[in-house]
């Protein structure tokens, strides 16, 4: 389990222009990613996928999230996410500590 402090300094620097986490938070040029765990991909209310993104058709867990943070275009092809991925595993590790927590 990563540290939330830490993960919390990751989405700022790495996320927050992208992404919001709190309920009923706005949708920037990504989804809101409140209620995140649990949800398939592409499935956030009011934000317009790709079919790459709904079709994947994964549930989002701390293993799904791994795998996606450190390659976001080869995980799901087809993503308008523009971000090419986070290498380290501790820093990854640390981000979905942090989603977990402010996301539910």
């Amino acid at each position: 389990m990563g540290d939330i402090d830490k993960g919390k300094k990751v989405f700022v620097k790495k996320c927050a222009q992208c992404h919001t986490v709190t309920d009923g938070g706005r949708h920037k040029v990504g989804p809101n990613l409140w209620g995140l765990f649990g949800r398939k991909t592409g499935q956030a209310a009011g934000f317009s996928y790709t079919q790459a993104n709904i079709n994947k058709g994964v549930i989002w867990n701390e293993e799904t999230l791994n795998v996606y943070l450190e390659r976001p275009k080869k995980y799901i092809p087809g993503t308008k996410m523009l971000f090419n991925g986070i290498k380290s595993k501790n820093e990854r590790q640390d981000l979905i500590a942090y989603l977990k927590d402010s996301t539910s």
